[in-house]
């Protein structure tokens, strides 16, 4: 295969860094979006190959894709693209900087610090308990198929031969094909009989992984194929404290219980790797930072030095951009943030680590979230939508071989300070040194753990802070001084800040297009950021124009059916609903779905978005059987490939409610609001938005069924909880309270009902404006009252006024 070979006219191969048994994976630059990535091709068969072997190869490889394509999580390798390009198929991932774990322990000839086994294992088990929880088996897990970053990040690799758990019947063809499944010194002896496997099988996978870590060889070191099978299938290991005997006892038994021979002996689940190795904490109460030395209940010997691995560039960039709450470590597992210095004209150098604290290298310059932005960050829909992965910048501050003599006064195994070398070059603007750039780059990194670990006021504030800084040494109009701006507009958005965020984006696109070209990827990027924050701000025409004018954009330089060509087709469709053009909404979300679906596979939580945004569109159209129907088959999509507890099941589960309530079966719509209050009250708490939107369906449903005191008891206990936390003039406070106002209704208390309406109207009034939908519907509700207590002539005055503001002619006073 050439070196200047353009695959899909886009994706230029220039290096091959890697052969596997099914494919080629070349370095390779996206020149759509100025980035580099890796990209995985089936190797090219001769016609020797038998046609059938043929065929099962290429669907193994479309297989690849599509469960590849459905992952999102940090420690899971990200999938960008795949297709096929002159009969070759082919798979666009990110590019990592660092090693194989096979490639490690072949660099060191021996076995890796037990502080770097600790945290290699929690990472690769957080990976693993996401994977299985969305019904994927690896089945292939071994040293090759983990890679270790620079910054410390560890991802699993090719999910090739992965087995989705439900879908049993392609996988049996492709097994019955006679193709190895797996690698024989890492495979679990129910894969090796050719059974049934489950996630357990790939926990006895990470079990060989982890022997061959601690020791330097896995636990069937033997001579051929065949005694390693029998090795697996009959003989118990040896403990790997008899190979090295200062591993911690726990870690021993902790792999020995991964290695049994029966699932049912093995431990459950991944998740309870995390909790049987649960890192004790440092004085300073925070977790040991990954590729520090163990905590000290782990070790019996003196801590090792850490290893660092300097850049080469595996086979498959970590995405240096932090894009929102995504499935995040759970805290024991992430160091806590370094400390983002307020800026100064000359930056004080970052402070010695006591606990293991390390600062981002140089090769991070630059590597802002904008430049990425165009690749990775998706508009978000004000509807719950797929949340975009996030990998944070750990690296370790020792390189390979460094092992120098502890300094006088210091503990064991930390290198000795280096003697001062001659003082930096001061920065200026027109030449600033490079110590000055890396500072920069370490605090933009650490701005982002901030915004990781969901503490955006401070992640804005460091972000503004470094773009005034890069601003004065760099120029306003620089590459990184925008993208420290345009982080700086996202954790606007992450505050609620919508006016502010707005007027930040637009000054980044500006920016960005003075020295990019409207038609660059990041000017793209903000734009639509700005469309977003839009439609946030109800601005939707405004917002409808940005998007058109961003597909005719995006379709001119990614094609038609490139994903964020779709995404913004989404968020057209999303914002033609908002402007009451349902039915051409209802079009489009229809045709994205269906694009999505072909090209992500039918459960790919893209697809399920634009098939859930359709829905919606069923609904405003009256069409409430069809609506319902489909918001079943995503919530139960969503189910199986994110979860049930995840929110956009939960969303799809509250959208199911309101059909059914519109369809009149209240009894149907009470038991479905009255679990979802639960599952939300157990996942955020009783005070929660989510919960108490479940529990205003609940109460609307007791109306329908006519149990009006239940239903005003639920709706001031309601609006009571969202005016304390959201406000009195809240628009969820006035609904809450509408509410209560229906109910008294029904009860006959007309007179404590009148007094409701009147101030839910007087409310929308001062927050809306006279002449707003929302503040008519609330003055006809008023009306209505009067009229129930027969005082008909109050009653006719307000109508009249009613009248001439939707006429525009001004309220009426006679």
């Amino acid at each position: 295969m050439a070196e200047t070979r353009l695959i899909q006219g886009r994706y230029r191969l220039l290096e091959l860094i890697g052969r596997g048994g099914m494919g080629e994976v070349w370095r390779s630059r996206d020149e759509a979006l100025g980035r580099l990535v890796a990209v995985k091709c089936l190797k090219p068969l001769g016609p020797e190959q038998d046609a059938a072997h043929t065929r099962v190869l290429r669907e193994r490889f479309r297989r690849e894709a599509r469960v590849a394509a459905q992952l999102q999580h940090r420690g899971v390798t990200v999938v960008h693209d795949f297709g096929e390009d002159d009969g070759v198929l082919y798979l666009v991932m990110e590019l990592l900087d660092g090693h194989d774990l096979g490639r490690l322990i072949a660099d060191r000839a021996g076995p890796l610090p037990v502080a770097d086994v600790l945290d290699i294992t929690v990472q690769v088990a957080d990976a693993l308990a996401y994977t299985h929880a969305q019904g994927i088996v690896h089945r292939d897990l071994k040293p090759a198929n983990i890679v270790r970053l620079t910054d410390g990040t560890v991802k699993i690799c090719d999910f090739g031969i992965a087995r989705l758990g439900r879908e049993v019947g392609l996988t049996s063809k492709l097994t019955n094909a006679g193709m190895a499944m797996g690698t024989p010194h890492y495979m679990s002896p129910e894969q090796i009989a050719g059974g049934d496997v489950d996630p357990r099988s790939d926990l006895y996978s990470l079990g060989c992984v982890l022997y061959e870590l601690a020791t330097g060889a896995p636990p069937f070191d033997l001579g051929d194929a065949w005694a390693v099978i029998v090795g697996h299938r009959e003989t118990l290991p040896k403990p790997p404290r008899e190979h090295r005997p200062e591993l911690p006892g726990r870690l021993d038994s902790l792999i020995l219980d991964l290695l049994a021979k029966e699932p049912d002996d093995r431990p459950a689940e991944a998740a309870e790797l995390r909790r049987r190795l649960a890192a004790p904490r440092t004085p300073g109460g925070r977790p040991a930072a990954p590729g520090g030395t163990a905590p000290a209940a782990w070790t019996a010997a003196p801590p090792q030095p850490a290893d660092g691995w300097t850049g080469e560039r595996a086979w498959v960039t970590p995405s240096h951009g932090a894009r929102g709450p995504a499935p995040a470590p759970a805290p024991d597992s992430v160091p806590a943030p370094a400390s983002v210095p307020a800026p100064a004209s000359v930056p004080a150098p970052a402070p010695a680590s006591a606990a293991g604290d390390t600062a981002l290298p140089a090769w991070t310059h630059g590597m802002t979230a904008g430049r990425l932005a165009a690749g990775t960050a998706a508009a978000r829909d004000p509807r719950p939508g797929p949340v975009e992965g996030l990998t944070g910048l750990w690296t370790s501050a020792e390189q390979p071989g460094q092992q120098q003599p502890a300094a006088p006064g210091m503990p064991p195994g930390r290198p000795a300070p280096e003697p001062p070398g001659p003082a930096p070059e001061p920065s200026t603007p027109d030449r600033p040194n490079a110590e000055h750039l890396a500072d920069l780059a370490e605090r933009h990194g650490a701005a982002l753990r901030l915004g990781r670990l969901g503490r955006w006021d401070e992640a804005g504030e460091a972000h503004r802070a470094l773009a005034a800084e890069r601003a004065l040494l760099l120029g306003p109009d620089h590459h990184d001084t925008l993208g420290s701006r345009h982080e700086a507009a996202y954790a606007l958005t992450r505050t609620g800040r919508h006016a502010e965020a707005l007027a930040a984006f637009a000054e980044v696109a500006e920016g960005r297009e003075r020295v990019l070209g409207p038609d660059h990827p990041e000017t793209l990027a903000a734009r639509q950021e700005t469309a977003h924050v839009l439609g946030r701000l109800g601005r939707h025409a405004e917002a409808h124009e940005v998007y058109a004018s961003l597909l005719a954009s995006r379709e001119r330089t990614l094609g038609p059916d490139h994903p964020d060509t779709l995404r913004c087709r989404h968020n057209l469709a999303f914002s033609l609903s908002r402007l009451g053009r349902t039915e051409e909404s209802l079009a489009m979300a229809q045709q994205v779905a269906a694009a999505r679906a072909g090209k992500l596979g039918e459960s790919h939580p893209d697809t399920l978005v634009s098939r859930y945004e359709a829905a919606y569109a069923l609904g405003r159209l009256g069409r409430w059987q069809e609506a319902l129907d489909r918001y079943g088959e995503v919530a139960a999509a969503r189910g199986r490939v994110l979860g049930a507890d995840h929110r956009d099941t939960l969303a799809a589960r509250y959208e199911i409610g309101i059909c059914l309530g519109r369809l009149g079966r209240a009894q149907d719509a009470l038991e479905q609001f009255r679990a979802l209050a639960a599952d939300r009250t157990r996942l955020g708490g009783p005070g929660d938005q989510e919960t108490l939107r479940a529990r205003h369906g609940y109460g609307v449903n007791l109306g329908r069924l006519g149990r009006w005191e239940e239903a005003l008891a639920e709706a001031r206990d309601v609006a009571a909880v969202r005016g304390r936390a959201l406000g009195p003039d809240h628009f969820d406070t006035l609904v809450s309270r509408r509410e209560v106002a229906v109910a008294l209704g029904w009860l006959g208390r007309w007179d404590d009902a009148l007094a409701e309406y009147r101030e839910v109207a007087a409310a929308r009034t001062r927050v809306l404006g006279d002449a707003h939908p929302d503040t008519l519907t609330a003055l006809g509700d008023e009306a209505r009252c009067l009229e129930q207590l027969g005082r008909t002539a109050e009653a006719g005055r307000l109508r009249a006024r009613i009248a001439a503001l939707r006429a525009g002619r001004g309220p009426a006073t006679a």
